[in-house]
């Protein structure tokens, strides 16, 4: 099986940006421009049997314990849209878009790769946003409009480029701070990396 192991930054996957023989690896940069570029750009090169993006997110719930690693069923892009009068409208939820247009399904980008009905991590919703804000306001919205889970930066670009090209993919998110938490002490950064490659090897193994 040839692999793709898709990361933000080098600083999320220490363990396989120089060491492993298992699969490739793709560090994409942060956010949805450099990530929808990066992964298209190489899988127009190379033929994969299957893309692992790894990285950190931010829970909108304390149901999850920080440095606990999941897995991503569905993602959007969670700030594209209309904000009139502090009110914001998805793009999905708009006349301009249809929302079941191919990859979309009831606006989200769904996952259905059995990989994820076979791990023991938990299955989770998402969103994509092109910030982190700690807005009491923004994240009220986001949860009500979308009631995810988690956000990140680039697991909405995965889910879309991969769907595009009917490659099959897995995004793998390991919780570094409760969304909205301005002090930055409370983050888990180094328990949630170190979980996140423990997980990242242990799928990697049972693949390969």
């Amino acid at each position: 099986m040839k692999i793709l192991v898709a990361a933000a930054t080098a600083l999320e996957i220490p363990s396989f940006v120089n060491n492993t023989q298992q699969a490739d690896v793709l560090i994409t940069g942060v956010g949805l421009p450099l990530t929808l570029y990066s992964l298209q750009k190489r899988l127009s090169q190379i033929n994969y049997d299957l893309v692992i993006q790894a990285g950190i997110a931010g829970a909108f719930t304390n149901e999850f314990n920080l440095g606990e690693t999941v897995l991503v069923k569905q993602d959007t892009f969670g700030d594209i849209g209309f904000e009139e009068t502090e009110i914001f409208t998805p793009f999905f939820e708009t006349t301009l878009f249809n929302k079941n247009e191919f990859p979309f399904e009831d606006g989200w980008l769904l996952n259905k790769n059995k990989l994820l009905t076979q791990s023991n991590l938990e299955l989770v919703k998402a969103i994509t946003v092109n910030k982190i804000s700690d807005n009491i306001k923004t994240k009220a919205q986001q949860e009500n409009i979308f009631n995810a889970e988690i956000e990140t930066m680039e697991g909405a670009a995965l889910h879309y480029v991969c769907l595009q090209e009917n490659i099959p993919f897995i995004q793998l998110r390991s919780i570094s701070n409760y969304v909205g938490e301005r002090n930055k002490a409370k983050w888990k950064m180094e328990e949630a990396i170190s979980n996140l490659n423990i997980e990242l090897s242990k799928l990697i193994n049972e693949l390969t």
